[in-house]
């Protein structure tokens, strides 16, 4: 089996606000999605992050190893949260990627961990 991160991508630009309703229908779907995921034993782990400006950003070393505020990137898409996955191969992770997109309405990308070789 491979593992897999489902990043989920957000975004600051303006869009109409969720009313009450919509936000607890939203997180039934979600729930619902990481049940199965865990009935399939898919799911290794699952995190939302918080805004892009409580984030710091840590500098290697050689270049002074400052702290500066966060994010690392200025753009108006950000990392909101991420799932890791175990599949048996990328159709499957992407196949879950689908139900997560289509239940939160926004991008995520896939992508395959690098597996390690046993010490």
């Amino acid at each position: 089996m491979s593992q897999y991160m489902l990043a989920v991508h957000t975004s600051d630009e303006p869009h109409e606000p969720m009313t009450p309703e919509e936000m607890q229908a939203g997180f039934a779907m979600i729930a619902g999605i990481e049940a199965e995921m865990r009935a399939e034993n898919a799911l290794l782990f699952s995190g939302r992050l918080l805004e892009p400006a409580l984030a710091k950003v840590v500098q290697p070393r050689r270049r002074m190893g400052k702290t500066t505020d966060g994010p690392y990137a200025e753009t108006k898409e950000h990392l909101g949260g991420f799932y890791l996955i175990e599949a048996p191969d990328l159709e499957t992770a992407l196949a879950w990627a689908q139900k997560v997109t289509d239940a939160i309405d926004t991008p995520i990308e896939v992508r395959p961990l690098m597996d390690h070789p046993a010490p």
